[in-house]
């Protein structure tokens, strides 16, 4: 394999790089350098010494995403207030098949599902739950038996399942509530804000210590909907909200006098909402902000 044909191969193979590493790490800038680092070493492979490219780039990427994982586990430790995952915008051109996979795999509620579990377990679970990898190649890249890596998978499912499934909502009955809130937040409409928010709805909030936000989750229908609220008795007009798809699932930008103040996504039963988790940080709104320039910036 020539160099041509070896650049071909990567740049074939690098969204399911990126998509690897971003789900390792919630964190597009990671995701990134992670990818670069692979690309580095790539480049000094020796041309036909890999019988399978593919093989080899997942195995590598997923390795430098683990070593990624525990060290930024440890700053986690450190961070300001609470860590959210980057919320990225869905491509607006993406397929209805590739929003329900994101919306599946990717949602910021998912990746903080994945939290939970341990470097090697988030690896074995997303190389075979999400990118359909053998359990031959997941025990070669993490370093585990065959046996070992088919408990790590299994549990990690049963960690994970009964919180996944109260997520899957059917789109149009997603983005209905979602507009029905964006339209009572922007007004102000505190019965409506509160109706559409559970009894024991929790929101949480990322201010990176660049913001104001909360140091642990807000708990409490009533006591989220006086927050949404005094917004609105503060800013008046200036508060506006937009409808968007952050990480496959419809969610909202909330502005203030004009300026992208945060993106929040939710989690539903599709009737009301149980969750909310509100993006401040702006080191980790700069991408959503690039990504609407040349887009009215407020409406949905």
């Amino acid at each position: 394999m020539g160099m041509t044909e070896a650049t071909a191969t990567f740049s074939a193979l690098r969204p399911r790089l990126h998509g690897i590493a971003y789900r390792m790490l919630g964190s597009v800038a990671e995701a990134e350098d992670v990818v670069q680092d692979i690309w580095l070493s790539w480049n000094g492979v020796c041309p036909g010494s890999v019988d399978n490219p593919e093989a080899w780039l997942v195995a590598a990427t997923t390795r430098r995403s683990i070593d990624r994982l525990r060290a930024a586990k440890a700053r986690r430790e450190e961070y300001v207030g609470i860590w959210l995952p980057e919320p990225v915008l869905t491509d607006e051109g993406a397929s209805p098949e590739d929003i329900r996979e994101l919306a599946d795999d990717v949602s910021v509620a998912f990746l903080l599902l994945l939290e939970r579990l341990s470097p090697e377990a988030r690896a074995a679970f997303l190389l075979r739950e999400v990118f359909d990898v053998d359990y031959p190649e997941i025990a070669t890249t993490i370093g585990k038996s065959e046996a070992a890596c088919r408990q790590l998978v299994h549990r990690a499912k049963d960690q994970l399942r009964n919180e996944r499934a109260r997520q899957r909502v059917p789109t149009e009955q997603h983005l209905s509530l979602m507009r029905r809130f964006a339209e009572a937040m922007a007004s102000g409409d505190f019965p409506a804000i509160r109706s559409m928010l559970a009894a024991d709805a929790e929101l949480s909030g990322d201010g990176g210590g660049k913001v104001t936000s909360f140091p642990k989750p807000l708990l409490g229908g009533q006591r989220i909907a006086q927050l949404f609220y005094a917004a609105h008795l503060r800013f008046g007009a200036g508060v506006q909200v937009r409808v968007v798809r952050i990480n496959g699932e419809w969610s909202l930008l909330r502005y203030i006098d004009g300026v992208l103040e945060s993106a929040q996504t939710y989690v539903t039963d599709g009737e009301t909402i149980h969750g909310i988790h509100v993006q401040r940080n702006p080191d980790k709104l700069k991408r959503i902000v690039r990504g609407l320039q040349g887009f009215a910036p407020l409406g949905d």
